[in-house]
């Protein structure tokens, strides 16, 4: 029977090839504002490692000053500082650990057609690889011996490869940042990240990951100051020295902690950790270590904001718009035939099929509508992408988006085909008949 309703749906549809243009257009415009939003608001905050993001957790302790919380609501700083950072990688206590800051770095290529530059630079643990897990193309990370030895060594992204060897297997060679040499160890592959949940605060939230990375030991000496959110509630003194045995912050400490318990002895060990420190003056505000999985840190960070919760809403309300609109056209054309209704009535057909009949009319047309507000919601992410840069890695369309469109084309149309096929159920044969 279904193949035989979707027949007479069809031949209905070409009957009024002007109303039915009206009605699927209408429903394609709803669909795609919409998802064009829902989709952004999506991937912004979908898991971006779900098969771990739960072991994986930043650090935060609050080191602050005891007059003024860091943050207004009492959370504490999300960074932490050189002398906390160095003590908590020393302790050894987590699964996997690595602390990270950002270096902007002039980057001086073999190639003489390439002009030096300025990027920046990842500096962490080799750890970083194993807990973020980036690709690898060519090579390998560095070693926790080279961590230790504080070696020159460098991890290329693919782009950074690209432009610095034109692609090919680099492992090996030499890049030259700030006048010194470091050995390339190894050469990461597309890692297409919507979010840079590693580093929220320190650069953009829908940045592309860094093209360098060398060890965290190697950057600490080059006495530089990180390229990045650097806070301080009391003057570091003058010099290199002063400044990283001050209580000023800037280095992000992430922590893998594989279950439950772990996280359980890590918070155990970080709060006996700032009371050891509470003895030699410091830490002078109250007990406030938190441990942040990923999700947590993106919801803390409000990675989703409420601009774009609000852009959400409007599409869907003019989805509701369109779902109007299209209730009085479907109830107009359902009107229109309700002798045919009323005579297949007389002739034995129940409101059961008749009612089946134009839902599946109404199912027709939110397909139809469904397909034109793919490609229109296709066309809106394109806009996006073109006005917001930022917003390059989470304006595209996933598999799970275009099911989702399909299907709430289809259910939006059948939800506003309900009331006009209620009503043409409700025709009395004879007295129709009676009017013919």
């Amino acid at each position: 029977m279904f193949s035989y309703y979707l027949q007479l749906g069809l031949r209905s549809l070409r009957r009024n090839p002007i109303l039915t243009a009206l009605m699927v257009f209408g429903i394609a415009l709803g669909i795609a504002a919409s998802m064009t939003t829902l989709t952004v608001m999506h991937l912004m905050g979908s898991d971006p490692i779900p098969w771990k993001s739960a072991k994986l957790q930043l650090v935060e302790m609050d080191s602050w000053s005891a007059d003024t919380p860091y943050n207004d609501d009492g959370r504490p700083p999300e960074q932490v500082t050189y002398r906390d950072a160095v003590a908590l990688m020393a302790a050894g206590k987590a699964d996997k650990q690595a602390a990270m800051f950002n270096l902007a770095l002039p980057i001086q290529p073999e190639n003489p057609e390439v002009k030096p530059f300025l990027s920046l630079v990842r500096t962490t643990y080799s750890d970083f690889f194993g807990m973020f897990e980036p690709p690898f193309k060519y090579g390998r990370p560095w070693s926790k011996a080279e961590d230790d030895a504080h070696a020159r060594v460098v991890v290329l992204s693919k782009a950074g490869n690209e432009k610095l060897f034109g692609g090919a297997d680099s492992t090996g060679k030499t890049v030259r940042m700030d006048g010194k040499d470091y050995t390339v160890v190894g050469v990461l592959d597309d890692w297409p990240l919507r979010v840079l949940y590693y580093d929220l605060t320190g650069r953009g939230s829908f940045d592309s990951p860094e093209d360098y990375f060398m060890p965290f030991t190697t950057g600490i000496d080059l006495k530089q100051r990180a390229s990045g959110n650097n806070s301080c509630w009391k003057e570091s003194g003058d010099g290199w020295e002063a400044y990283i045995d001050s209580e000023c912050v800037w280095i992000k400490f992430w922590v893998q902690l594989d279950t439950p318990a772990r996280a359980a002895e890590y918070k155990a060990f970080l709060d006996a950790y700032v009371n050891e420190q509470k003895k030699s003056g410091r830490f002078p505000r109250p007990l406030n270590n938190r441990l942040l999985d990923v999700n947590a840190w993106m919801a803390d960070q409000k990675v989703v904001s409420s601009d774009v919760k609000v852009q959400a809403g409007l599409g869907f309300a003019f989805l509701a718009v369109c779902l109007v609109n299209t209730i009085g056209l479907l109830l107009a054309k359902f009107t229109r035939k309700a002798g045919e209704v009323g005579l297949r009535r007389a002739l034995g057909a129940s409101q059961r099929q008749i009612f089946a009949q134009f839902l599946t009319e109404s199912g027709v047309i939110g397909l139809a509508g469904g397909f034109l507000g793919l490609l229109l919601t296709g066309l809106g992410l394109i806009v996006v992408r073109v006005l917001y840069a930022d917003f390059k890695n989470v304006a595209q369309l996933d598999w799970q988006m275009i099911a989702m469109t399909v299907a709430l084309a289809i259910l939006s149309a059948v939800v506003a085909g309900f009331y006009p096929t209620w009503r043409a159920c409700r025709v009395a044969p004879a007295a129709q008949l009676k009017t013919q």
